[in-house]
């Protein structure tokens, strides 16, 4: 029997819209086909149109105009985050079931806008959690839930950013300032409070909070830097030069025509001349102590649960690698993940050490094959099969707990009920 072929409409065709979940849903032709898009650059318009096979009458720059009447059975929303919920209960009210990509909000009332939403129109919802399906992930969870470390007691979560990452995403980038974006404990780490609350399973009862902007400030600026790397006489030494971070980098990784972040600076397919005019001419080249950003560099967060789990999130930007590094304790045994390499001890039993795979096809994309494995779970939640465990009401639960850090943070750690 032939599967059903789902149309789907994007709006946001940029890094995750159009070159992550865009090509993999592309991808799929047997389960999906791309029909609209929208977006307010042209450019991308043109790429991902031809690229996906758009017809120029199904491309807008208006979204007004795109949000006139459902175009598609599925929407993807990959919007600026403080574009989501606007976008997501418009696509509630004109049928759509959707993909929308995370953080949804970050005010706990629209939360419960959304899902009274949900539960007026009957719309399918999937949110971005990517972290949820990647293979190293799902086994901690299958460690987890077969009793193998006892009772789950303590979670200890850090997440290294990486110097280049936070440079790149939240002092120059798109996700730099909460005037247009979310807080960073939400824009970069609901994946994983989503994982926390996921193996905690259950509701959060209670968080506090701190962390600060600590480096990337004009006070911290070399003497003798410029506000652009390319009038720097420090673009060659300062690791955080852009120079460095994308024409050095994008060399070292053999010149990619398609690869994040270089494809963020520049149109496909990525030249160096494209990344160097990004650089002279675009947010990209600016000096990193000189920028308009105002999230936070490291965060702690403290968490309490119902079931009586605690679990401590450390973020900080001052690493040289990304890759979160998690340690689960049980009354039985613990747990250690670094990537995909998992360390299981039972008490009284010979240490264990077990390497997650993930298939090439989706090693190709982000979060260690979490990308390529949302979209099959996109086509299971049309299809009526997907867990409950990745609801709206378990995301909206991660957000709240993102939302009370940050009001924590703000309030200078004060320990807040979640509910």
């Amino acid at each position: 029997m032939q599967n059903k072929v789902y149309t789907v409409a994007i709006i946001g065709v940029g890094a995750r819209g159009g070159n992550a979940y865009g090509k993999l849903i592309n991808k799929c032709p047997e389960k999906y086909k791309i029909t609209h898009l929208c977006d307010m650059r042209e450019d991308r318009l043109e790429i991902f149109g031809e690229m996906f096979s758009v017809p120029v009458e199904n491309r807008y720059t208006d979204e007004g105009e795109f949000f006139k009447k459902k175009r598609a059975d599925i929407i993807l929303i990959a919007t600026p985050d403080t574009e989501h919920i606007k976008h997501c209960l418009k696509a509630f009210e004109l049928g759509y079931d959707v993909l929308c990509e995370k953080p949804l909000t970050d005010k706990a009332g629209e939360c419960e806008a959304l899902l009274e939403a949900q539960k007026k129109y009957g719309n399918k919802v999937l949110v971005c959690h990517v972290l949820r399906y990647a293979p190293a992930y799902l086994k901690v969870a299958e460690i987890i839930d077969s009793g193998a470390i006892g009772r789950l007691v303590a979670i200890n979560w850090t997440e290294p950013v990486g110097y280049w990452h936070q440079a790149h995403s939240y002092v120059r980038g798109n996700w730099r300032n909460t005037e247009i974006s979310a807080p960073m404990i939400l824009a970069k780490s609901c994946h994983d409070l989503d994982l926390i609350q996921f193996y905690a399973k259950s509701r959060c009862k209670s968080v506090s909070s701190i962390g600060d902007l600590t480096f990337f400030k004009p006070e911290n600026a070399p003497e003798g830097s410029a506000d652009r790397c390319q009038n720097c006489k420090l673009k060659d030494s300062c690791p955080y030069s852009a120079y460095r971070i994308y024409i050095e980098r994008w060399r070292d990784a053999g010149c990619p025509k398609t690869e994040w972040p270089y494809n963020v600076l520049a149109t496909e397919p990525v030249t160096e001349d494209k990344i160097i005019s990004a650089i002279e001419s675009g947010p990209y080249g600016r000096c990193v102590f000189r920028c308009d950003n105002n999230v936070v560099d490291h965060q702690t967060v403290q968490m309490l649960f119902e079931n009586g789990i605690t679990a401590t999130l450390h973020m900080n930007a001052f690493n040289l690698h990304g890759g979160r590094r998690v340690a689960m304790f049980g009354t039985y045994g613990e747990i250690f993940l670094d990537e995909k390499t998992i360390t299981l001890s039972v008490f009284g039993k010979p240490t264990e050490t077990i390497k997650v795979d993930v298939p090439t096809d989706e090693a190709d994309y982000a979060h260690g094959g979490g990308d390529a494995r949302l979209i099959s779970g996109l086509y299971d939640m049309m299809e009526g099969n997907l867990s409950m465990e990745t609801s709206l009401e378990a995301s909206v639960e991660s957000h709240l707990i993102g939302i009370k850090a940050e009001e924590s943070r703000l309030s200078g750690g004060k320990t807040l009920l979640v509910h």
